[in-house]
């Protein structure tokens, strides 16, 4: 009797039906929440492999074109780790696959994390999942109508990629196989949020978890692939480029990724049934009883409360500046005989200073990225309630804000200079000038005004449309990424271009720093900000 007592108050968390009633409409609504996300998101890694197969087929249309490409690539142990296993390279679609696989796995994995984590963990953390097991919904359907969200977008990869890629003239068996093994990652990645939201207590830290796991498993696969050992298979990366688009087109490799899927997916079910809604397993470290003197200012409380990601943000871009810096070695050779390649290069008396131009502003559009998630914590912060006791004291609201601008805009300038200074320096000891450090670390800062006014815009739409931020924010980082990468493969017209504060930025080091749109990017991002703290001042808190 007192057992069957227990099952009824207990939020239906027996085995059964009742575990999961509810899961149907949490999923619809699931949907629904996130139906501009995972539009975005798919269409992103369709729209990267269309581009990379129009641009590689329109570079290497030559026998001669790929010979080159396979004596430059195939053997450099730097785009080895970075692409993957050098297989296929007789082929362009084989090039394809080497050179876009890794980009769209790491879409596939960064769509599940951040779609698990948010209709998981955050919306534990919110409070929405306690308001919801008040009614008929059973203890598992939060959590699987989140895995279910994340593996029907990851299986809508399959049919977008696939239809990208063939749409381009591609054999249609390895577009599909490429599709599938980027969902197919996705799903694994799926299952390793879903236990790290069961594991964590917030989300930051299930996605700093997840991150985690990316790196170690991005790190065996390079370390496998480029020693040609087993590791590779320790990889769930590695898994899904196993399965070799266009060229042998394995299938049985994405098996392992549905089995690893399947057994975390049960490991996360078993794990939330021995915790406290609301509580991870692993309960966080208590504070020290005194805080420190940094935590008396707005500015020191935003940094502690994006120091991890600001720290992982820029381990990530030295790691990717040192890979830029390693390949420099291999573009003269790569580009020096195949005009067709060396037209997607910015015009320059150097292609390793082409080559630069092109891989700095790539790493200034991902520390646009970090730049605009620094500056939508504090809206993150107002929509959670915390900033109101914060503002209640003496503190105002231009310093609260202010404090988090003052991160996100040298935050992004650290990421720059790191990332300059690394490619720098790996050039330099792969046989490069010592003098190449300080020219690339003093090139990154030309591409910093640039970055500074997409944060502007982020502060600007705190501002003014406090719930509407985020999604107008990260829309328009999607079109400056777009433009900054497709803009010239596909003809965009000149206005286009010009909508995106990289389009005015030089392009250094090919080109001559020049003043005039620098200053004018500056004042933008200057104008941005004011009007953003001017209406932050000007309105209530928008909370929920």
């Amino acid at each position: 009797m007192m057992e069957r007592a227990r099952e009824l108050t207990d939020g239906y968390s027996t085995a059964g039906a009742p575990a999961l009633e509810g899961t149907g409409a949490l999923l619809r609504f699931a949907l629904r929440r996130e139906r501009v996300r995972l539009v975005v998101w798919v269409a992103v890694g369709a729209g990267l492999v269309a581009a990379q197969a129009t641009a590689s087929q329109a570079l290497y249309d030559s026998p001669e074109d790929l010979v080159a490409y396979r004596a430059s690539v195939g053997s450099n142990a730097a785009t080895i780790a970075f692409g993957g296993p050098p297989v296929g390279l007789d082929t362009v679609a084989g090039t394809v696959a080497f050179e876009i696989s890794a980009f769209l796995l790491l879409v596939a994995a960064l769509m599940a994390l951040f779609t698990t984590g948010r209709l998981s963990r955050g919306d534990e953390e919110a409070g929405r999942t306690e308001q919801l097991r008040a009614t008929r919904v059973g203890r598992h359907a939060p959590l699987l109508a989140a895995v279910l969200t994340a593996g029907l977008a990851c299986a809508a990869l399959v049919p977008a990629v696939g239809a990208a890629a063939a749409a381009t003239g591609l054999p249609a068996t390895g577009s599909f196989l490429l599709g599938a093994s980027a969902g197919a990652v996705g799903l694994v990645f799926t299952g390793i949020a879903a236990v790290a939201a069961q594991v964590t207590g917030s989300t930051r830290a299930t996605y700093g978890v997840v991150g985690a796991v990316f790196g170690v498993a991005f790190a065996l696969r390079a370390v496998g692939d480029v020693e040609g050992t087993a590791l590779v298979w320790a990889s769930p990366l590695g898994w899904a480029q196993a399965t070799h688009p266009w060229s042998d087109d394995r299938w049985a490799p994405l098996l392992l990724c549905l089995g690893a899927a399947a057994v975390l997916l049960a490991l996360a079910v078993v794990l939330l049934d021995r915790r406290d809604l609301g509580a991870g397993l692993v309960a966080p470290r208590p504070g020290p009883a005194a805080a420190s003197r940094a935590l008396l200012s707005p500015l020191g409380l935003a940094f502690r409360l994006q120091r991890a990601a600001l720290l992982g943000w820029t381990v990530g871009l030295v790691l990717l500046g040192g890979v830029y810096g390693a390949l420099a070695g291999s573009v003269e050779t790569l580009f020096a005989d195949n005009p067709e390649a060396r037209a997607f290069l910015p015009d320059a008396g150097s292609l390793v200073d082409a080559w630069f131009a092109t891989t700095l502003a790539t790493t200034a559009l991902l520390a646009a990225g970090h730049a605009v998630s620094s500056v939508l914590r504090a809206r993150g912060e107002e929509a959670a309630g915390r900033a109101e006791p914060v503002l209640a004291t003496a503190t105002g609201r231009a310093a609260w804000l202010g404090g988090h601008g003052t991160v996100a805009l040298l935050g992004s300038a650290a990421l720059l200079i790191a990332s300059g200074a690394a490619a720098g320096a790996v050039r330099a000891a792969a046989g490069g000038a010592a003098e190449d450090v300080g020219r690339l670390l003093v090139a990154a800062l030309a591409y910093l005004p640039a970055v500074w006014a997409v944060a502007g815009l982020a502060v600007a739409l705190s501002g003014l449309l406090p719930r509407a931020a985020a999604t107008l924010a990260w829309t328009a980082v999607t079109y400056v990424v777009a433009a900054t990468l497709f803009a010239s493969a596909m003809d965009w017209p000149a206005w286009a271009d010009d909508l995106s504060p990289l389009g005015w930025t030089p392009t250094v080091p090919a080109e001559e720093w020049t003043l005039r749109p620098l200053a004018v990017l500056t004042a933008v991002a200057a104008g941005l900000v004011a009007l953003g703290f001017g209406a932050f001042r000007r309105r209530d808190l928008a909370t929920g």
